[in-house]
């Protein structure tokens, strides 16, 4: 099985750096007080970070089983960061229109 590892931490390494430009913009406009914006992408923000980490991990690890288990977690974790992401678009599309 081809490993997943290095795919996921430059994903999550990226989309770890827009969570942080949402946050920094919606402080910057203070419109981070209306809306629920800026807790998903927080929330993103960690599980992003955390999905590095796990997947560094793996990348690092000398064990196939432990470098596994942690590419799995690292997978799962940035999946319910996109899932975040995700919602947070839904905000901003449904506060625009």
């Amino acid at each position: 099985m081809e490993k997943k590892s290095s795919h996921i931490l430059n994903a999550s390494s990226n989309l770890l750096g827009f969570s942080l430009v949402i946050i920094t913009s919606l402080k910057i406009s203070k419109i981070s007080h209306s809306t629920h914006l800026d807790e998903f992408a927080g929330v993103a923000c960690l599980f992003f970070a955390f999905s590095c980490f796990f997947s560094f991990l793996a990348i690092r690890s000398k064990h196939e089983r432990r470098s596994f288990r942690f590419e799995t977690i690292a997978d799962y974790l940035f999946l319910i960061a996109l899932f975040c992401i995700v919602l947070a678009v839904i905000i901003v599309t449904v506060k625009i229109i």
